[in-house]
């Protein structure tokens, strides 16, 4: 007898569960503790911004983010890593994460569906993450290991756009996920793969060419950067409104 097939929703991290960017936190703690250089972190910040403008076409702009992106914590003790990403989570993840997507999340989890976060964040801070907010696992890149310590070294290639789609697909046939039946929230037209994946794909928090897709082919828009402009000009209840009322209200385009 077929076992039933899973309804999973899976999560983009950054600009779409948190305000803002995990590394550039997970930089900024380490650089607060002496880890590295204020020109470390420039570099860093460079080598990102470089990506998010051409990483999707250029391959070398990628190369450049990965390498950056490892540098962070190339030489360190894993276990001390991970001591300081919970300290780090409570100093600067915590208090950008988006509540109104928290919410869509525990709604799944309440139906009995898994919650993946699916993001180019290093696996150990999006693991992290996903057990600080009681979903059920992360897909990110993988940091060489050896000997307790982090080599610089990704293992295999960073988990951007046509690879998060792909590691989805390897995640259903791993857990029995009906992907046709399963949902995808994203901030950024880079996850298209990701979104087209599944059979319900929904924008949080999109860019412009997010924007207009999902206007075209009438997918839910969640936008929760216009209740926090509410609540900073109106107050926290006039947020608190604003926030409850596009969470039970996405956008969608007329028919």
């Amino acid at each position: 007898m077929a076992l039933t097939k899973k309804r999973v929703a899976f999560f983009d991290v950054d600009n779409t569960l948190l305000k803002g960017s995990t590394l550039f936190f997970l930089g900024r703690g380490m650089y607060q503790r002496g880890f590295f250089t204020k020109r470390d972190v420039s570099a860093f910040v460079l080598a990102n911004l470089r990506y998010r403008l051409t990483g999707k076409e250029n391959k070398s702009e990628i190369e450049r983010f990965q390498n950056a992106a490892c540098e962070f914590i190339k030489g360190h003790d894993v276990k001390k890593i991970e001591i300081i990403g919970n300290e780090i989570y409570e100093e600067y993840v915590s208090p950008a994460i988006w509540q109104g997507t928290v919410e869509i999340a525990l709604r799944h989890l309440a139906q009995g569906e898994e919650v993946w976060l699916v993001t180019a964040t290093p696996l150990d801070m999006a693991n992290l993450i996903a057990k600080r907010l009681g979903f059920t696992g992360a897909l990110g890149t993988k940091a060489e290991v050896k000997n307790g310590k982090y080599t610089g070294k990704m293992i295999g290639s960073l988990l951007h756009g046509k690879a998060k789609a792909e590691a989805i697909k390897e995640l259903a046939k791993d857990r029995n996920i009906d992907l046709k039946n399963s949902f995808a929230y994203s901030d950024s037209h880079h996850d298209f793969p990701l979104l087209e994946s599944v059979g319900n794909p929904c924008a949080i928090n999109p860019d412009t060419l997010l924007e207009i897709r999902a206007y075209r082919d009438n997918w839910p828009v969640y936008d929760f950067r216009k209740a926090r402009k509410i609540k900073k000009f109106f107050g926290p209840i006039a947020g608190r409104i604003a926030g409850g009322a596009m969470l039970l209200s996405p956008r969608k385009k007329s028919r």
